[in-house]
């Protein structure tokens, strides 16, 4: 039987235990600074699309939420319109592209988020094969697999941070510094493959070869500051948070920035109890891991 990624996943989370450290210990700082802004919390929203399912202009209701906490925004596919009215709500916005057949309309994206105010852009690599061995097609729309060449273009044309999601590798983590990507999403996008390995796993293999060079971001089943703590003890620069703000999303953005909340408080506990004042003072070694 084949393993189910989110199971592993959830499996990996549960098999880190954390050690207290009392003594000099103080309510801590969450604020992070990443590409020159300063967010009151590692603790970002992650990139999902057409969300008018759960709420009224569900996408922007998100943004708002992730505003109100001053947490970095990111956003996955929607029109052009949708985009801009998600960068109106003054959410620091990132907006990631499919690897879209067509180089021209990824490259026509990147520019209309460019112009429209987008804090940085990024492409979303995993989604150009489908579970059927074949190039994949998203919503009626072409994909193909992209090259480094190709990859290094992108980059040069966003004029802004660019964002490679769905690096799950060393590899891929190594071609994202040759490209100049700024940062990295470890992810496996909800399991978009059976026996995948769980993000946190791979986390401390990708950090050190990247050795510094980009910020690392991880998401994919992160729901609570517990599971936020963990990734961060392993080395990553801030987690992204999708499903667990789904059901929060149907009061709208009251709903995701009160959720947001709850797990900056829980992390704000976790890093209490173990001494971290500030994020980049997080210990990986007050973990301990139980056989997975």
């Amino acid at each position: 039987m084949t393993a189910k990624t989110d199971e592993l996943t959830r499996e990996y989370f549960n098999s880190i235990m954390v050690t207290p450290r009392y003594i000099d210990s103080d309510l801590p700082n969450l604020s992070v600074n990443l590409f020159g802004h300063e967010f009151s919390t590692p603790v970002m929203t992650a990139a999902l699309s057409h969300l008018n399912n759960i709420c009224e202009d569900g996408m922007v209701e998100f943004a708002k939420g992730a505003k109100s906490c001053n947490a970095l925004h990111f956003v996955g596919m929607g029109e052009d319109d949708e985009l801009e009215r998600i960068i109106n709500t003054g959410a620091k916005t990132v907006k990631i592209i499919k690897p879209h057949e067509r180089d021209g309309e990824v490259f026509r994206k990147i520019k209309h988020a460019r112009e429209n105010g987008a804090f940085a852009v990024g492409m979303d690599i995993d989604h150009a094969i489908s579970w059927k061995g074949e190039y994949d097609v998203v919503l009626g729309l072409p994909m193909r697999p992209k090259t480094l060449e190709q990859m290094k273009a992108f980059v040069k044309a966003s004029e802004l941070p660019f964002i490679v999601k769905g690096v799950l590798s060393p590899q891929d983590a190594e071609k994202c510094v040759e490209m100049g990507a700024s940062a990295i999403i470890i992810s496996h996008h909800h399991g978009i493959m059976d026996s995948m390995v769980p993000p946190l796993m791979i986390l401390p293999e990708i950090k050190k070869a990247v050795d510094g060079k980009l910020k690392i971001f991880v998401d994919c089943g992160f729901e609570s500051g517990m599971d936020a703590f963990k990734a961060l003890a392993l080395g990553a620069d801030a987690v992204g948070v999708g499903r667990a703000l789904m059901d929060p999303l149907k009061t709208g953005a009251f709903g995701v920035e009160a959720k947001i909340q709850q797990i900056n408080s829980e992390l704000s506990t976790v890093m209490a109890r173990t001494g971290a004042k500030t994020v980049s003072e997080i210990d990986p070694s007050v973990l301990r891991f139980r056989k997975f």
